[in-house]
């Protein structure tokens, strides 16, 4: 399956847990908050939310500030 991972298109077999995705790219969930298709998935759904198909996700860093 195709997937676009900040505008960046990549190729997964599926399924695909956001876990998993994270698990596949190397990289850390600290600190990190995901939003598919502009929708963001709580961090608590992420061992069993699904990634689908041309689904479009955006990483970002949580940054805390005042």
């Amino acid at each position: 399956m195709h997937i676009i991972i900040n505008d960046q298109t990549m190729e997964f077999d599926p399924p695909l847990t956001i876990n998993q995705l994270f698990a596949a790219l190397e990289r850390s969930t600290a600190g990190t908050a995901l939003a598919i298709n502009q929708v963001i998935i709580p961090k608590s759904q992420w061992d069993s939310h699904l990634i689908n198909d041309q689904d479009n996700i955006l990483l970002f860093q949580a940054i805390a500030g005042g």
